[in-house]
């Protein structure tokens, strides 16, 4: 009676499910939601969108952009890349990009400002995801507008790369739009058809500066970081061993002062070199070839102790335009003191030729890029994470001058045909770059259709289809589950509820194709074989539990066989973890992701235990668990077996086989289930079935169910008792001989 009670509360709560996103479903429509461009700005510091920027102008357009000032020097646009492309997450909301772009589409800095991405909130450190948006900082993004190259590519974050792939999209199509758009102006000049000014070194300016002033109006820009604040970025970073070695034990000290300056700018270079070295300098330059000075002091070398004669300087990086170069001994030149009597007196002062197959204009802005290095407890590994000190020449260095536009060349066929493929949505583009894993793994569902359609002759061949189940579930942990990431978690049931309530888009779920193929087959799956297919050969965390099963059989690890009654009160558990996970996410989409952390899959699957102890802990607890109870998380405690479970009871047809004398007398195949999903009365409980084919093996053995060994032995008891005529068979023939001739007789 309890069970059926049971089965009552489920259904109508599936109904209930069913009813719901019914609901949700017709009252989608759609809304935009008005651009907060200057409620999100008061989160960004202009100088993070550009270096030295120190005010936003008043956002105009449709969507808004903002121009960014440096001084009175307008050095961009500022904008979110939500008003301009989508930027839906997993959570269900838009990710919001502040993106800095200056008027000749080069993006000169990103602020990732808020988001809802449970990868990220748990599991994945924000920095490194900040690290892959990074790297399309200094790109030009305006051939890739005029359809003359392709869309750089971010580096992708392992358990994380939808939402990166998001991310990155978001702000290289955004930038496109804006460029396309030609609303990139300088004094009403507008995108692509600008005139832009031709920038070149006023070399009729060399007077002589003391230290400060060269420091005050930026001909000297410096960088500045405390052994502490050092230490908490390698923390940020993740890399907690790391920032638990710092370099001297007191946080406060210097961990570095550093100072550069382009010292081939006539001024610079007399100030902090002196008449004679500056001339020596000119001499070595060839015409429009740079020179730096990089000068440091503090507990840090930004040489690195393991620098040697003939080698590179891996510690700074030169960075312009996305190009970087790291500086040779031949580049260098050791300088003892800088020529300005108040200049400062510090420990290294180098000067850097930069080499003239590195195109580099010291006009344009640029970086120097420091990398921290610290050791961890095992001597052998380092850390290492950059600061950038941003260097952008003082307009009173720069002679400037307008140039006529050239006419615009029209585009090729092959440009045409090139711009059409890059427009395609982000989605296209992934499926186009996963076809072989997209085709192994429907494949591999071909497979898993035909193992389920021809199961009555496998089962009738136990060793085979041993051989066949095991081989399978291997398949789904190593290559579904640990190499393709491809697990599926109940937060992708309640992201897609969510989107039905919101603004409903297939792009974002499309960016993700292998889980997207398994979703589709598992919505098919239920309508023929209810959550079998999925629990039982799908899920690598299952996968994994049942693997460990049989590992503990094999070394005679001693299993419990938990009570029914006792059984049948826990697998409602998961119902209940389901149903509260399913309510929370109408309130908070982020906190129901964030409570869908009983679910171990992330830990186990995605990251692959490489995750902050509590998570590991709790991963290891349910599968030791599982050497004990087989598949004890997915009996009691998956709210994504529960998901599944609830439509899956409108399947139309019934796979499993049954005979009448099931449950009453015999019990054998509900001792033997795996997962205790037979009741003692004999029916399948298809709920909790795992679809294993167990109970079918029993079915065809006419050694071990009781019904087949009757039908085998009344078999042999008629064919000893029986003759070939009466049992309706035709007689064979015997031949006989008679003097050598062969006589035939019936």
């Amino acid at each position: 009676m309890g069970s059926q009670r049971l089965s009552a509360v489920i259904r109508t709560t599936a109904v209930f499910w069913l009813a719901m996103i019914a609901f949700a479903a017709i009252s989608i429509s759609p809304s935009f939601a008005a651009s907060q461009l200057s409620a999100y700005l008061g989160k960004v510091q202009p100088g993070e969108l550009f270096e030295g920027a120190d005010r936003f102008g008043d956002p105009s357009g449709e969507p808004p952009i903002a121009p960014v000032y440096r001084g009175q020097e307008m050095v961009g646009y500022a904008y979110l890349s939500s008003d301009f492309t989508s930027s839906t997450g997993y959570s269900g909301k838009p990710i919001q990009i502040a993106v800095g772009i200056d008027t000749s589409g080069v993006v000169r800095g990103i602020k990732l400002i808020e988001h809802h991405e449970p990868i990220v909130l748990i599991g994945i450190p924000q920095a490194k995801v900040v690290a892959a948006l990074n790297s399309i900082i200094g790109k030009n993004l305006s051939p890739v507008a005029a359809g003359k190259e392709r869309p750089p590519q971010v580096e992708i974050v392992s358990g994380a790369t939808v939402t990166v792939l998001v991310m990155g999209d978001s702000v290289i199509r955004s930038a496109v739009k804006l460029i396309q758009s030609n609303r990139l102006h300088t004094g009403g000049e507008t995108g692509l058809n600008a005139q832009p000014d031709v920038k070149t070194l006023d070399l009729s300016r060399s007077d002589v500066k003391d230290w400060q002033t060269l420091l005050g109006d930026g001909s000297i820009r410096s960088l500045r970081l405390s052994v502490g604040e050092v230490s908490k970025a390698f923390e940020q970073a993740g890399h907690a061993d790391a920032a638990s070695h710092p370099e001297t034990a007191n946080p406060d000290d210097r961990f570095i002062d550093l100072y550069v300056a382009p010292v081939s700018v006539p001024t610079i270079g007399r100030s902090l070199l002196g008449d004679a070295a500056y001339q020596r300098l000119r001499s070595r330059l060839q015409p429009g070839q740079s020179a730096i000075l990089v000068a440091g002091d503090g507990a840090y070398s930004f040489k690195g102790s393991g620098y040697v004669r003939g080698g590179i300087f891996d510690r700074i990086e030169l960075l312009q335009d996305g190009q970087g170069l790291r500086f040779r001994d031949r580049n260098h030149t050791r300088i003892a003191a800088f020529a300005a009597s108040d200049a400062p007196s510090l420990r290294e002062i180098a000067l850097f030729v930069v080499p003239s197959d590195f195109t580099f204009d010291v006009t344009e802005p640029w970086e120097l890029q420091l990398l921290a290095q610290r050791s961890s407890s095992d001597a052998r590994d380092k850390a290492v994470i950059p600061f950038n000190l941003g260097y952008v020449l003082p307009q009173q260095y720069i002679s400037a001058a307008k140039t006529a536009a050239p006419l615009p060349e029209p585009p090729t066929q092959e440009h045409v045909s090139d711009r059409a493929q890059e427009t395609d949505a982000l989605w296209i583009r992934i499926w186009d770059s996963n076809r072989l894993n997209i085709g192994i793994t429907i494949g591999a569902l071909l497979v898993l259709t035909s193992i389920f359609f021809f199961q009555d002759w496998l089962v009738k061949r136990p060793k085979l289809f041993a051989w066949v189940r095991n081989g399978y579930l291997v398949f789904t942990l190593v290559w579904l589950g640990w190499y393709a990431n491809a697990q599926l978690s109940v937060v992708n049931v309640l992201t897609f509820t969510n989107a039905l309530i919101t603004n409903f888009t297939w792009e974002f779920f499309l960016a993700a194709p292998l889980i997207f193929v398994l979703w589709a087959a598992v919505a098919a799956g239920l309508l023929f074989w209810g959550r079998g297919p999925f629990c039982g050969w799908l899920c690598p965390f299952g996968a994994l539990q049942e693997l460990l099963g049989k590992a503990a059989k094999r070394l005679k690890i001693p299993q419990l066989r938990l009570p029914w009654g006792l059984h049948e009160r826990l697998w409602p558990i998961k119902y209940i973890i389901f149903l509260g996970l399913f309510g929370l996410s109408f309130y908070s989409m982020s906190y129901a992701e964030m409570a869908a952390e009983v679910e171990p899959f992330k830990t186990a699957i995605i990251l692959k235990f490489v995750r902050d102890w509590p998570f590991v802990v709790f991963a290891a607890a349910l599968l030791v668990a599982s050497l004990f109870i087989e598949r004890f998380y997915c009996r009691y405690l998956c709210p994504l077996g529960a998901a599944l479970a609830i439509p899956g009871r409108i399947r139309m047809f019934e796979w499993l086989k049954r005979y009448p004398e099931c449950g009453s007398p015999c019990h054998r195949c509900a001792k033997e289930c795996p997962v205790q999903s037979i009741h003692p009365e004999g029916q399948i409980n298809v709920n909790e079935c795992i679809y294993c084919m167990h109970c079918q093996e029993l079915y065809h053995d006419d050694q071990r169910c009781p019904h087949m060994i009757q039908v085998r032995l009344k078999r042999e008891k008629f064919m000893a008792l029986s003759t070939p005529e009466s049992r309706g068979e035709k007689p064979a023939k015997t031949v006989v001989t008679h003097k050598g001739k062969p006589i035939e007789r019936a």
